[in-house]
């Protein structure tokens, strides 16, 4: 898996949707998830030097997230991505199940710092399922389990349209946050959406 075309495709398909995430994000939340997601992935990929092993890819990345993404999608990615390439190690390759279990540590990342579970309309409901799929379908190889793990994705995404908030910022809107798509959960589908992209290159 070349973790470095997937964090590029990420920055590619974040730039290109930034203005929908930011105007999701504005109906219930700061409205800058945008905008600060777009200029964190800009650096982290400028932060990629040569000849960096998966593990450390991600590692890079994610330390960049968290120095230049302003709000809390700096933490939650940065952290995810860290601790994804910390599970990866030194390895010069990565296989369908190494990967899995780096999804599974980033996931982990993201509950332990932002204590949302499934169903709290978050990035989450995208991201579990979507690491589950890929868990699942792992064995079939990278390519198939990376669109499983689209998928889960995107039915995740939009399960938390009709869901009120109960954390971050839109859960001080109580009732009102009903009918959104979370803008964490949608940025989450273009992280899987590039990770789909990626293995299908290859």
């Amino acid at each position: 898996m070349d973790t470095r075309r997937w964090i590029e495709r990420f920055a590619e398909l974040v730039a290109a949707d930034a203005d929908r995430l930011t105007r999701l994000d504005a109906a219930i939340g700061d409205g800058d998830h945008g905008a600060n997601l777009n200029r964190g992935l800009k650096a982290a990929v400028e932060a990629l030097g040569p000849d960096l092993p998966p593990g450390k890819v991600l590692m890079t990345a994610g330390r960049a997230l968290v120095s230049k993404t302003g709000g809390a999608s700096g933490p939650l990615y940065g952290g995810a991505l860290r601790r994804a390439g910390k599970a990866l190690g030194d390895a010069a390759d990565v296989d369908a199940a190494a990967l899995a279990a780096a999804l599974r540590a980033a996931l982990d990342a993201v509950q332990e710092l932002g204590k949302a579970v499934e169903g709290d309309k978050t990035m989450v409901d995208a991201l579990l399922p979507a690491v589950a799929a890929y868990e699942t379908a792992a064995g079939d190889g990278p390519a198939t389990a990376a669109r499983a793990a689209l998928n889960a994705a995107e039915t995740g995404a939009e399960a938390t349209v009709p869901l009120q908030a109960r954390k971050g910022r839109a859960s001080y809107l109580g009732p009102r946050s009903v009918g959104h798509l979370d803008p964490g959960a949608a940025s989450t589908v273009l992280l899987f959406r590039a990770l789909a992209d990626a293995a299908a290159e290859e």
